[in-house]
């Protein structure tokens, strides 16, 4: 089974939409560090979830504290963590939508996607038949989208008018 590791926000925007099947269906199973278990804990708000409830996403432990506090030098300590337990136990892709996060993780040689790239992913395997819809709905509840990016998704998914 692949090795997928997530940050905080793509879990959270799935969360948002009630949509966590997608992400169920996808990967079957999500690593996230110990940092994102709290962030999603500490966001019980009217999204929240109990992560502790859904047995396909794994908590673990980064080992590596030292590279996770220079990390934090630019990044929050989800994103760290994210990263570090990629990097430990060499994660076939990691989830990350933060743009310096992201930079960072590509600088160390891991693979990304994020939520958008997620969805395009899910309606390729025919798990959504649409990305447009629940791309609004994410707008709708507090995701930011430059009107360039979302026309650039809409039409590689083949759902811009």
């Amino acid at each position: 089974m692949p090795k997928i590791v997530s940050n905080t926000t793509p879990i959270l925007s799935f969360i948002k939409i009630d949509r966590l099947d997608i992400l169920r269906t996808l990967y079957k199973e999500i690593l996230i560090p110990e940092a994102v278990y709290r962030e999603l804990e500490e966001g019980k708000n009217k999204y929240y979830v109990n992560i502790s409830n859904e047995n396909w996403i794994k908590i673990f432990t980064v080992k590596n504290k030292n590279f996770v506090e220079q990390l934090e030098e630019e990044l929050d300590r989800g994103e760290a963590e994210a990263i570090a337990l990629s990097l430990e136990i060499s994660a076939d892709l990691l989830l990350i939508d933060e743009k310096i996060g992201r930079k960072f993780a590509e600088e160390n040689g891991l693979k990304i996607t994020g939520t958008i790239g997620i969805l395009l992913k899910a309606k390729k395997k025919g798990i959504i038949k649409e990305v447009k819809p629940l791309i609004y709905e994410l707008i709708e509840k507090g995701n930011y989208y430059k009107d360039t990016f979302i026309k650039i998704i809409l039409k590689q998914a083949r759902e811009l008018e």
